[in-house]
């Protein structure tokens, strides 16, 4: 098959997206498919990708104000488009999204799109006005004549598909390259460039975005009622490691929160961390906690126990079923109180804190088997893709010649 993407940016320091389609992308090159990625920004865009075919190639195009592409790029876009089977598309709210989705359907080429979390409820709540002019305009449309909506998680189809047909809901765990976590650099690595990393205290690991969304200031609340239980019993307080960049305002005020707490000295913000060294920092931490407000995957979340390390998050998330399934993790309200009970059960006992990260790392490993996942996708695109189909034909043999899909515009 022919596969094309399109993704408004390809830099992992905006989330997770960016990596999902960078794992899915090699997959399906290495199921021998021609997979091509096209973006606005290919700011990480993988070394070996190139125009060979034996990996994907990505191309960047050329935008107009508010992120739309141009004329120029709807035409090389086109001549990309050509002989394609499908067309997987990657978000909801670019404007450029629903420009490729228009060309697909002039092109009668069946398009899917993955959510990425964007129709939650917590996110639909952002900006609320906005989006919901956007999807009056357009957003509907792009949705309703999709061939499949992708979500990651069951708890993502059940928020999101008021927004669409609900027949277009298809449920498929993102993609990890698992291969990295196989055999694993060791604690030594992250001990050397972190020296704190060495001592016998706690050490919680937050490694995200810094952002609001994420809610660190409560994982710095928590860690401040840890420290001050740790004076009361003569035990040693709680580092907490930050790993990550972003909005610089929140981040200054969350180090302010951590002086105001009186434990800014145990609180350690350490920029990004990536590649063998975000690994080793998995492994030299004692517990995984991300106080986030939503997320429809979490690709950290699966990569700390992958690394055996234990997570503790809030049940605002998509995946907080199949964390807590895991038995790695501990799901717990947003609070820097249910934070730092959960935080103090699982410190209690090391043995079975070893126990919850080997259960977590074995479940990872069962669950998200690269393989599977990638076959699963491959049989979607198989199940949609032209293939000798008129658009038409393949679409409404799945919805009925009633449906919305009808549109006179294909």
């Amino acid at each position: 098959m022919k596969i094309v993407h399109f993704i408004d940016h390809l830099d992992l320091r905006r989330g997770g997206p960016a990596g999902a389609v960078v794992a899915l992308a090699n997959a399906m090159a290495e199921r021998s498919h021609q997979v091509i990625v096209t973006t606005t920004t290919a700011r990480d865009t993988p070394a070996s990708w190139g125009p060979g075919g034996a990996q994907p190639a990505c191309i960047a195009l050329p935008t107009l104000r508010a992120r739309m592409l141009s004329p120029p790029a709807i035409a090389q876009l086109r001549e990309l488009m050509r002989g394609a089977d499908v067309v997987h598309l990657h978000g909801v709210w670019e404007p450029s999204n629903a420009q490729v989705a228009r060309l697909a359907r002039r092109m009668r080429i069946p398009y899917f799109v993955s959510l990425r979390g964007m129709l939650d409820d917590w996110s639909m709540d952002q900006r609320w006005l906005k989006k919901r002019i956007y999807w009056l305009l357009s957003g509907r449309r792009y949705l309703a004549r999709a061939a499949v909506v992708h979500c990651t998680a069951r708890l993502e189809l059940r928020q999101s598909k008021k927004w669409f047909p609900q027949r277009l809901g298809r449920v498929l765990y993102n993609l990890m390259d698992l291969r990295q976590f196989h055999s694993m650099p060791g604690r030594e690595l992250a001990c050397k460039k972190w020296p704190v990393l060495s001592t016998d205290r706690p050490k919680l690991l937050f490694l995200s975005r810094l952002s609001s969304k994420k809610g660190l200031e409560h994982l710095i609340s928590a860690a401040a009622i840890l420290t001050k239980q740790a004076a009361a019993s003569a035990s040693a307080a709680p580092i907490v490691m930050i790993a990550g960049t972003g909005d610089d305002a929140y981040a200054n005020e969350c180090r302010d929160l951590a002086a105001e707490l009186g434990i800014a000295s145990s609180v350690h913000f350490v920029g990004h961390v990536g590649g063998a060294e975000k690994i080793s920092l998995l492994q030299a931490c004692d517990l995984f906690v991300l106080p986030t407000s939503q997320e429809n995957f979490g690709f950290v979340f699966f990569e700390a126990l992958a690394s055996g390390l234990p997570v503790v998050t809030t049940n605002l998330i998509d995946t907080a079923g199949e964390i807590e399934a895991s038995g790695g993790g501990f799901i717990v309200p947003q609070s820097a109180e249910s934070i730092a009970a959960a935080c103090t059960n699982a410190l209690a006992e090391r043995a079975a804190l070893e126990a919850k990260g080997r259960a977590g790392r074995a479940w990872t490993f069962e669950n998200l088997d690269s393989n599977t996942i990638a076959a699963a996708f491959e049989s979607l695109y198989r199940e949609y893709s032209l293939e000798g189909v008129s658009f038409r034909d393949c679409v409404l043999a799945k919805a009925g010649a009633s449906d919305v899909c009808a549109s006179s515009d294909r």
